[in-house]
């Protein structure tokens, strides 16, 4: 049985990776949904497909998480269809450079603050209060194992992650007195555009990320997410690590190497 049926979910940063394949493993499973990025081409094409081949309602938003207005306007614009989600996937997040603090570009530190933080705080705190008064939902805020162990050249992006963790943490303190649960998906190494984005287009650097060993693919995270989302009403996820069976923590691979080498 899917608990996601006939539901609304709302996900960030749904035009590629995580996002995108969270959008596709919810609409397999008959979930309407609110898909937001900054690609409105992208998010137009993926929603025609999930229409056409789920059946379901898929609504889009050009969207930049970074900018408060941005998120007020989406929150108006999908109050106004009197939709509430179900489900929040605060996804939207990347990582930028591998520079040490003191060599670090501030540009990118605010960036990267500006999405996985900030981001995440304003789209939560837009619809949160709907979800409460409705009486039930479920967030998932995007981590990653970087949110647990910090690496070389990870500063400011392990800080955000970090930051998303204790934010788990919090909301879900928050909400104990609420029907509302929340859990942090922390992938480790998946193959999707995240480190293209991160070395600023370099693709031979990027492929060196997932060379020798096989990675996951954003599907496997997206089946994990799916899971959570599916849980009986009574059981709470707070965590949930996954990473490839080649690596086992940040530092340690099947083929003993760092990933940022």
């Amino acid at each position: 049985m899917s608990r996601v049926k006939d539901k609304w979910g709302l996900i960030t940063g749904a035009s590629s990776g995580i996002g995108e394949a969270s959008a596709k493993a919810l609409a397999h499973d008959g979930c309407n949904l609110i898909l937001t990025a900054r690609r409105a081409e992208k998010l137009k094409i993926l929603a025609q497909e999930l229409e056409k081949n789920h059946n379901i309602k898929v609504h889009i938003y050009p969207v930049d998480v970074r900018v408060k207005k941005s998120v007020e306007l989406l929150f108006e614009d999908v109050k106004a269809t009197e939709t509430v989600p179900d489900f929040l996937i605060n996804n939207a997040g990347l990582a930028l450079g591998l520079e040490s603090v003191q060599e670090g570009f501030t540009d990118k530190w605010d960036t990267m603050i500006d999405t996985n933080l900030k981001g995440l705080l304003y789209v939560t705190r837009a619809f949160l209060p709907l979800m409460i008064q409705k009486g039930e939902g479920h967030i998932i805020n995007i981590g990653s194992t970087a949110g647990w162990q910090t690496y070389p050249g990870g500063n400011v992006y392990n800080a955000t992650k970090f930051g998303v963790r204790a934010l788990s943490d919090a909301m879900n303190l928050d909400l104990v007195d609420t029907d509302i649960k929340v859990s942090c998906v922390a992938p480790g190494n998946c193959e999707t555009d995240f480190s293209l984005v991160r070395f600023d287009g370099d693709k031979e650097r990027a492929d060196k990320v997932y060379a020798k060993y096989k990675a996951l693919e954003a599907k496997d995270v997206a089946d994990a997410i799916l899971y959570i989302l599916n849980t009986l009403p009574h059981v709470n996820i707070p965590y949930l690590r996954i990473m490839p069976k080649a690596q086992r923590n940040i530092y340690i691979f099947k083929e003993n190497r760092p990933f940022w080498l």
